[in-house]
């Protein structure tokens, strides 16, 4: 039986080059690869094009590797939570490519399905459609997006079995699945480790094929921005 459990996550990122084009998952600071992002840094692997929802902020998730300038482009639907990415951008170190979340999504799926474009409504006479062919369906303008496949895909999960399954919590699924599916090589960091067999499979929500390494470790799981209120009478 394949084991996919590897020590740490350094180990299993071992094999990363300066170049690769990266997909991470994560919504906000919400189910973030902290334990991937974190070895990267050590690792010390350059002009990386990551894919991801958000850059994380100045000095959590994505943004440490931003700060340590190893990343060259972003593909990404928000970074306005992230200081350094404004300065980077503005000085014309780090490319970006913004793209309509609902798009970005889907490109990541397609990836994984072996789908190679697709056309979508979204950004039709905007910047989006720039340099991309517009067709017209029932009436209608569509743009072609091409698909997402990276070398690699930094994945959290909740649980996994020693093959590679994985289980998400709530709404630390995000963007997770998608980029698994999307990643030639896949590592994910999960908090528990079960046997196989222990999950359900109407639990499992990313299906061992698509994953290659497991990294088991304790997660900060800090949060982007706390709201307080006093209690009523105080």
């Amino acid at each position: 039986m394949v084991n996919k459990l590897r020590g740490s996550a350094r180990e299993a990122l071992a094999g990363i080059q300066d170049g690769a084009t990266v997909a991470a998952g994560g919504f906000g600071l919400c189910g973030i690869p902290e334990l991937c992002i974190n070895a990267l840094r050590e690792l010390g692997v350059r002009n990386l094009t990551v894919a991801s929802n958000n850059c994380g902020v100045d000095d959590f998730g994505l943004g440490l590797l931003l700060a340590n300038r190893q990343i060259r482009k972003m593909i990404s639907s928000y970074v306005g939570e992230n200081k350094q990415f404004e300065r980077q951008y503005l000085s014309g170190e780090l490319e970006v490519e913004l793209t309509p979340q609902g798009t970005l999504a889907e490109r990541l799926r397609a990836g994984g399905a072996g789908i190679p474009a697709f056309f979508t409504a979204t950004g039709v006479g905007t910047v989006v459609a720039e340099n991309k062919e517009v067709r017209e369906f029932d009436g209608r303008r569509y743009i072609l997006e091409r698909a997402l496949q990276t070398d690699w895909a930094i994945v959290k999960a909740w649980r996994a079995d020693r093959l590679g399954n994985l289980q998400y919590r709530l709404t630390a699924r995000n963007f997770n699945p998608l980029c698994a599916m999307a990643g030639r090589i896949t590592v994910a960091e999960v908090e528990e480790i079960v046997e196989v067999g222990a999950l359900s499979p109407d639990d499992i929500d990313t299906p061992g094929i698509y994953v290659q390494h497991v990294v088991a470790g304790k997660h900060e799981k800090r949060i982007e921005r706390r709201t307080t209120r006093p209690l009523d009478g105080t």
